[in-house]
């Protein structure tokens, strides 16, 4: 399972995933201030740079807490073929995810409901809205 699992760097664009915050004025200012004065290139860049620090900042036990909870780390994809495969083991899945995981636009909501008995993602899910809804009760 680890062989399908990548590190993944946050990008811009559409290796992301937009989020909004909310920010008092005066904090707001202080970031406007230190973009205006060269520090950081924009808000995003600044929010960004920030939200890193935190990660690093407490990498370690960030790294435990992966451990403890068995959680793949980065990119997890689940092509129709694997669970398939599953499916013909009679294997069910419980897929456990800190980054991003994604199921394929073909997997059928049959499918990945006879395969999939839990799903946990801290990040983001990538699967059809079909798929999502027949997955509802076994999202933690």
């Amino acid at each position: 399972m680890a062989g399908n699992v990548q590190e993944l760097r946050p990008k811009a664009g559409g290796d992301s995933e937009k989020i909004t915050i909310n920010l008092g004025y005066v904090d707001l200012g202080h970031v406007d201030l230190l973009v205006q004065d060269g520090f950081y290139s924009n808000r995003t860049d600044f929010i960004r740079t920030a939200i890193r620090n935190q990660i690093e900042r407490h990498a370690e036990a960030a790294k435990q807490s992966v451990a403890r909870k068995s959680l793949d780390l980065g990119l997890r994809h689940f092509s129709r073929a694997d669970l398939e495969a599953a499916q013909a083991a009679g294997q069910r899945l419980d897929i456990r995810v800190l980054g991003l995981a994604s199921i394929a636009a073909d997997v059928t909501p049959e499918l990945a409901k006879a395969t999939i008995a839990s799903i946990s993602v801290l990040g983001a899910l990538q699967a059809s809205a079909a798929v999502k809804a027949a997955l509802a009760d076994r999202m933690h």
